[in-house]
């Protein structure tokens, strides 16, 4: 069995990994002029998806930092919470940045005899990847390749005209394993702990005309735990939602965030690619068990088990984004009513928490 894999990306390194466990080969083709923009980016996991993760892909405890609770608030309300995630529990997700978790992880797989990498060094690649036999079947991550501009253009996509700017703020220590969420009417903004004196911040504004130092004011503005002593470099992203309408075409597949694209405010779109991954996994270890091929046909598996739960959970994002969204328009009255009624109830707080742990399970 031998697998393509295309794009140097963090979900190709797990991918890869999977694979290997199996003793499955996979080789990793990556454009080497394609540079990781992601040095102030961090990652929240969820404790479900954790375990995985340490029990199949790799322990990632030394640089991951522990999240017992999420605090949600809005623009009126940045004294007293709306919503209240996870008290009492001693591990809600995890925090862990980028730059690391795959630095670690490619140094992980540098040694493993079952992953090659090797460079895509001119355009014909695409087309030659195509029509060779060399690969029982191709994993595309890259959304911005000749194959996903040609084949996979078929998606439902909405365009939030909103940027991310994501930074790393350092600040005098403090007891910090509690997450924040403030719903402002600049759009959401996250402060999320990654260690007892650094936090990662990611600021998803509306207006785009917002300059670094307007940015630095309003963090500083809806800032209400942190001494802040400095900012790392801003660096920013567009914020695009988008869903394959088809994840297959013959023997090629795609993954990651080619499959699916939410808004970061609820943290989840990496764990929506974990997920796919375990399913994935699943699908392999079903049919290896039965003795039976590993050909295309699990892509139609894949897709058949992955394609409506994907749909329905980053949909769910959405609909979370525009009701704060249009609650900001007016003034917060709509969350008040409904999170004075629900919002200290323990059943709606436990199944909050495990749709974000799980997502969708049937």
């Amino acid at each position: 069995m031998n697998v393509c894999l295309i794009g140097n990306s963090l979900t190709n390194l797990v991918l890869a990994k999977i694979l290997a466990n199996k003793n499955i080969k996979a080789t990793i083709f990556y454009e080497p002029n394609r540079k990781s923009k992601f040095f102030s980016r961090t990652i929240g996991i969820s404790k479900n998806n954790y375990d995985f993760f340490t029990d199949q892909v790799l322990d990632i405890q030394k640089i991951s930092w522990t999240i017992k609770s999420i605090k949600v608030f809005n623009e009126l309300s940045l004294e007293d919470e709306i919503l209240n995630f996870g008290v009492g529990n001693s591990k809600l997700f995890l925090i862990v940045k980028y730059n690391e978790l795959f630095k670690l992880l490619n140094k992980n797989l540098s040694n493993n005899k079952y992953i090659k990498r090797c460079k895509i060094k001119n355009k014909s690649f695409y087309d030659t990847i195509l029509i060779n036999n060399q690969f029982d079947f191709i994993i595309n991550s890259d959304s911005e390749n000749k194959i996903s501009k040609e084949i996979f253009f078929k998606k439902i996509r909405k365009n939030y005209k909103s940027l991310a700017y994501t930074t790393l703020i350092q600040h005098d220590e403090c007891i910090n394993n509690q997450a924040i969420q403030i719903f402002t009417k600049k759009g959401p903004l996250a402060f999320l702990p990654c260690s007892n004196t650094e936090t990662s911040i990611i600021f998803s504004i509306i207006d785009r005309h917002q300059n670094e130092k307007e940015i630095k004011e309003n963090i500083i503005i809806y800032n209400q735990k942190y001494k802040i002593n400095s900012f790392s470099k801003f660096e920013k992203f567009n914020l695009k939602f988008s869903t394959l309408r088809n994840y297959y075409k013959n023997n090629i597949l795609c993954f990651g965030d080619n499959l699916h694209k939410i808004h970061p405010m609820a943290g989840q779109g990496f764990n929506m690619t974990l997920r796919d991954i375990k399913i994935f996994s699943s699908l392999i270890d079903s049919k290896l068990d039965l003795g039976l091929p590993l050909d295309s046909s699990i892509l139609k598996d894949f897709e058949n088990n992955t394609k409506h739960l994907n749909y329905i959970f980053s949909s769910g994002i959405n609909f979370i984004y525009e009701f704060f969204k249009i609650d900001n328009y007016f003034e917060n009255k709509f969350s008040k009513k409904i999170f004075e009624h629900i919002g200290k109830k323990d059943y709606f707080n436990k199944i909050a928490t495990k749709f974000a742990d799980q997502g969708i399970i049937f």
